[in-house]
C-alpha cells in the first residue's frame, strides 16, 4: 500500500501557533472521523452521528469546524501545547513541523506485535516570526487567518480526492481500522508526532514580514 503524503506550511507569531495548529489538525480530524459503530450481528451496524462546533480563535482572525467531542479535543489539545513549548523553548525564533498519521494495524502472529501501516500523513510546517509593534500583531491577526482559510480548502480538497481509505471493517476487525477508544466519535486510528529545528527559514520569514511591511504601506 503506498501512503500518500500532504505538507502544509504556515508562518505565525508565538502566541498564534497553538490556535493555528488546533485549526488545521482539527479540520482533518473531523473529515476523517465517523460516529460510532452500533454493531446488530456480524456485518450489519448503524453509525452514529457526528457533532460538529464553530471555535472563535482568540489570536487570529479566523473560525473553525471542530468535531463536538471533548475527550477527542483533549487528546489533540494535550499534543499541541507540548508541540508549543518545545517550539517556544528552541529559541525566540524557530522552526517545527507536527504530523498526523492515520494508520491501520495489521495482526501478527505471537510473540509479534501488531504491524502498523500508514497510509496519510499530514505534515504541518510551522515558521515563528516575531513581530516589532502592535500594528504589526494586527496585520498578521488578518494575514495568518486569510492563509489559514486557504489550507482547510486545501485540505477538503485533498480530502475529496477518490483516493484510498481502509474499507469498512467488521465487529471483529474495527480496531484494526479506527480508534474506538472514544465515547463520542470515532476517527482513523492515528498518531501524531513533532520535530523541531533551531532556525528559521529565512525565505519565509521574509515572505511574511514583506506582506506586512506592503499592508503598512497601503
Amino acid at each position: 500500500m503506498n501512503c500518500r503524503s500532504e505538507v502544509l506550511e504556515v508562518t505565525v507569531e508565538a502566541r498564534q501557533v497553538e490556535e493555528a495548529m488546533l485549526a488545521l489538525l482539527h479540520t482533518i480530524l473531523l473529515h476523517r472521523s465517523s460516529g460510532k459503530f452500533h454493531y446488530k450481528k456480524e456485518g450489519t451496524y448503524s453509525i452514529g452521528t457526528v457533532g460538529t462546533l464553530d471555535i472563535d480563535c482568540d489570536f487570529i482572525d479566523f473560525t473553525f469546524v471542530r468535531v463536538s467531542s471533548e475527550e477527542l479535543d483533549r487528546v489533540i489539545r494535550k499534543a499541541v501545547s507540548e508541540f508549543k513549548d518545545a517550539l517556544s523553548n528552541s529559541g525566540s525564533d524557530g522552526m517545527g513541523q507536527i504530523s498526523l498519521e492515520f494508520y491501520q494495524k495489521k495482526k501478527s502472529r505471537w510473540p509479534f506485535s501488531d504491524e502498523c501501516i500508514p497510509w496519510e500523513v499530514w505534515s504541518i510546517k510551522v515558521n515563528v516570526v516575531n513581530l516589532a509593534n502592535e500594528q504589526e500583531r494586527q496585520i498578521c491577526r488578518e494575514k495568518v487567518g486569510e492563509k489559514l482559510g486557504e489550507k482547510v480548502i486545501n485540505v477538503v480538497e485533498v480530502i475529496n480526492r477518490h483516493e484510498y481509505l481502509p474499507k469498512m471493517p467488521t465487529q471483529s476487525e474495527v480496531d484494526n481500522v479506527f480508534d474506538t477508544s472514544l465515547k463520542d466519535v470515532q476517527p482513523y486510528l492515528y498518531k501524531i508526532t513533532y520535530q523541531i529545528t533551531d532556525s528559521l527559514g529565512t525565505s519565509v520569514s521574509t515572505t511574511m514580514r514583506r506582506l506586512i511591511k506592503d499592508t503598512l504601506a497601503l
